[in-house]
């Protein structure tokens, strides 16, 4: 990994004032890059992105209105586009699954389609989830080569978010074509459930959580035997961002989807996330409660990260533990003294990299 190459860099996000959007944000300005984001307004109070309080250019662009992002993009102008604006909530997508398919769909094709009236742009990172794949709840990890899918809206429509980015990528930024008629490697990563500091959104289980421990109130857990692979949102902006530099190199052969994920270590299911946050804060309280007819959610479901761990040298570098113990510390210090670690956060886990590849 080399991320001074986004040093000077003009770098535009969407979807920049959600919870990843604006982790990467931070991290980039870290880096020294220029960044322009794009997004609506945020929707949660706390909100990350506010509290940040980053020195960039933010704008309020929906991604579904086609002429704006185009509009947009060419003010900009960026080298590179990290494209994550999406409504990110399965089960928000069974109330509105046709504004779910515009946003993830639709959005998505707006942004590519944005693309092509940018003569310089170096790259795009379209960022899908885990469960795009065909989820049959086998015991193995899907690799990328595996078959799109989606039982409920959102899955479904981050499966065909895939689809959309493989179809411009091969009409209009074909690789064959690459530093001929256009100059633009167009690839996608797929993450896998992602925790951390900063994420108020509803129906999650870190958030819901958090909520109720600061009201002094009990949990309900509606799927204790859920298993996930839970990855610090650091380790998944790793990913994107090694995947990115070698986007920005010119290295065709990696324009392509990609796995980011906890390795097998960090599977572990919801019952035992909660002990391990209730170890790092006490007063966090949490019963068992499992609905009758609850809405279908994948109870199992994993990645392999082969690949990225092979083609791009990328790993894990916090274990279960850490990513847990982070998480939590991150909503105890600030519900208690109001410091936001954010940055603390990204500086140690950069040290744990040159650590590791420097010695």
């Amino acid at each position: 990994m080399d991320l001074s190459i986004f040093k000077d860099k003009k770098i535009l996000v969407t979807g920049h004032t959600g919870f990843k959007g604006s982790w990467l944000c931070a991290w980039l300005k870290l880096l020294g890059a220029d960044v322009v984001g794009v997004s609506l307004e945020p929707n949660t109070n706390p909100n990350h992105f506010e509290l940040l309080n980053l020195a960039m250019d933010s704008r309020v662009v929906d991604i579904r209105d086609s002429k704006a992002i185009e509009r947009t993009f060419l003010e900009v102008l960026p080298d590179f586009i990290f494209h994550l604006a999406a409504q990110p909530l399965v089960r928000d997508s069974y109330e509105t699954p046709l504004y779910t398919m515009e946003t993830n769909i639709m959005g998505t094709a707006n942004v590519l389609n944005a693309c092509r009236t940018l003569k310089d742009l170096k790259g795009v990172l379209i960022v899908t989830t885990d469960k795009c794949y065909e989820n049959k709840e086998w015991v193995w990890g899907y690799r990328e080569n595996d078959p799109m899918g989606g039982y409920d809206p959102y899955s479904a429509s981050k499966g065909c978010a895939e689809l959309v980015t493989a179809c411009f990528r091969n009409s209009y930024f074909n690789l064959d074509e690459f530093g001929l008629s256009h100059h633009t490697l167009v690839a996608s990563a797929r993450g896998g459930n992602v925790i951390g500091g900063g994420d108020w959104a509803k129906d999650r289980l870190i958030p819901d959580i958090v909520r109720a421990t600061i009201r002094g109130e009990t949990v309900e857990i509606r799927s204790p035997n859920a298993t996930r692979p839970w990855q610090h949102v650091l380790e998944c902006l790793s990913g994107y961002l090694c995947l990115a530099q070698k986007l920005l190199e010119g290295d065709k052969a990696f324009a392509q989807g990609w796995n980011f994920a906890q390795s097998h270590e960090g599977h572990a299911t919801v019952l035992d996330v909660l002990k391990r946050m209730q170890y790092v804060w006490p007063d966090v309280k949490y019963q068992i409660n499992i609905p009758k007819n609850p809405p279908h959610e994948a109870m199992l479901l994993k990645l392999d990260c082969t690949k990225a761990n092979t083609l791009l040298n990328w790993r894990n570098f916090w274990g279960l533990d850490k990513t847990i113990e982070s998480t939590t510390k991150w909503y105890r210090r600030y519900y208690e003294t109001g410091e936001i670690l954010t940055f603390s956060d990204i500086e140690a886990y950069m040290n744990d990299i040159e650590g590791y590849y420097h010695g």
